[in-house]
């Protein structure tokens, strides 16, 4: 047999093991993993000295489109991703419409599919009672999860999030817990997982309101704006309700401690609850402001020292099982003003995997831990393993190829979004992705995209593999 493509001579890493083989592919799957001396295909990958992971996925991407792409559109936040050596995005559901139903996901994924340059998945979104019905028609249709905007109103002609509203506004109001415990119990009806993003915003609009007045303006005041205990109670809740409706609760971009603790505690309880946090919280924390400035406002906000310390632990002990780059990106004239006017979120997805290889230089992980956060969990988590987050036969032959050797510097001109405003200016990392494979097809080598846009809408293949 003659495949397709053969890589030869790199260490595959997965959540275990490092070993040398290589990798046949045959029609966009991985066909054998082995000593493949003597076969023979059509193309070839020397990746000697390189390590070949499976296919990094995002699973937390904000790609803007449609609705808002004069910040960021699909077509560039999927090349974004492989130039990242990101193979697969779940993107989130609050375009502009949001995918609230079926109609609103078979038309998104049918505008997102001709720009996609690397494969993707959709998010379907927790309305309350305005879409409790969809819910079930979703899942059966193909989104491989919902998210729920704990605390946001909603735009009443266009459903576009609100997330800054005040009483008297012309919004459709936030779902209160009696109608997010009726979606939850929905939802624990289909077997996908429930998302959140925790931050309890009444108490943040009355802190932020205050810290204004007092004239707050800088780092310190916008912590105390978005304390830690605000993101803990939401998640508390969240953990409550979901054990009350018998659902998966994934908690998304966890930053404070006292929340992790929260998540750590239904764990060992035996709930089913998984948890994401996002490079820029390993990374980076307050004292970076003076240096970066408004590029690292997020929400939730990048924390003191002590936080990042918790997460860390948490990635160590398991209780922290997945990354997303939270990619969001804004015009760079739109990123301007003070704490309390400037947009919060930034283009990350690009430098997501890097970053986190740097981290595996410096001694905070090691290569197995990488391939598990950035592929094998998120693919288990989502319903996509073993299609996805695997290299093993059968498998797409989504394939990241990466030198440990290689330095890089990032910087915000380096970056293919639309959005030119990287947080991570400046930083110098050891370890970057040299290649990209999505379904055995090279998309980028040295940092060079390759090709046209060939990626395809993916859908759950099983139950979430999640093992409590």
């Amino acid at each position: 047999m003659r495949f397709d493509l053969i890589i030869r001579n790199g260490q595959v890493v997965d959540s275990r093991d490092v070993y040398k083989a290589d990798v046949a592919v045959h029609q966009g799957r991985i066909a054998l993993v082995g000593d493949l001396r003597g076969w023979q295909a059509t193309e070839e990958y020397d990746a000697s000295g390189k390590y070949v992971f499976p296919g990094f996925i995002d699973e937390h991407v904000h790609s803007r489109d449609p609705g808002l792409t004069h910040k960021e559109d699909f077509a560039h936040s999927t090349r974004s991703a492989a130039a990242g050596g990101i193979t697969t995005v779940i993107e989130m559901p609050n375009s502009v419409p949001p995918v609230r139903d079926v109609a609103s996901f078979h038309a998104r994924a049918e505008h997102l599919a001709p720009q996609a340059f690397v494969d993707f998945a959709l998010w379907g979104v927790v309305l309350g009672d305005l879409n409790r019905e969809d819910l079930a028609p979703m899942a059966a249709a193909g989104v491989v999860g919902f998210k729920l905007f704990w605390g946001y109103a909603l735009d009443p002609r266009t459903f576009a999030l609100v997330y800054n509203f005040q009483p008297g506004d012309d919004v459709i109001f936030p779902p209160d817990e009696g109608e997010i415990f009726e979606a939850f119990r929905a939802i624990a009806k289909t077997g996908k997982p429930v998302a959140i993003h925790a931050e309890n915003s009444a108490v943040i609009s009355r802190l932020a309101r205050a810290e204004i007045a007092a004239g707050g303006k800088d780092y310190a005041s916008f912590l105390r704006s978005r304390p830690p205990f605000t993101e803990a109670h939401t998640t508390r809740s969240g953990i409550q309700l979901a054990k009350a409706a018998g659902v998966h609760l994934h908690v998304l971009h966890v930053t404070a401690a006292e929340a992790m603790d929260e998540i750590a505690a239904a764990r060992a309880a035996g709930q089913a609850v998984t948890a994401e946090t996002c490079p820029h919280y390993l990374t980076l924390t307050d004292e970076d402001y003076e240096r970066l400035g408004i590029a690292m406002k997020v929400y939730p906000p990048i924390r003191e020292r002590r936080h990042q310390e918790r997460l860390w632990q948490a990635v160590r002990s398991g209780d922290l099982q997945a990354l997303g780059s939270d990619h969001a990106p804004h015009a760079v004239e739109e990123k301007v003003g003070d704490l309390w006017t400037a947009p919060a979120g930034g283009s990350t997805i690009q430098d997501m995997p890097t970053v986190m290889l740097n981290h595996v230089s410096e001694g905070r992980l090691t290569l197995n831990d990488v391939a598990a956060l950035l592929a094998e969990n998120p693919a288990r988590i989502w319903g996509l393993y073993p299609r996805k987050g695997a290299v093993l036969p059968g498998a797409d032959a989504d394939l990241t190829i990466v030198d440990m050797d290689r330095e890089v510097t990032l910087t915000s001109e380096r970056l293919v979004s639309k959005s030119k405003m990287s947080m991570y200016a400046g930083m110098r990392c050891q370890g970057t992705p040299v290649a990209t494979f999505v379904r055995g097809r090279l998309v980028m080598r040295e940092g060079e995209l390759l090709g046209d846009p060939q990626g395809q809408l993916v859908k759950p293949v099983s139950d979430p593999q999640w093992r409590w």
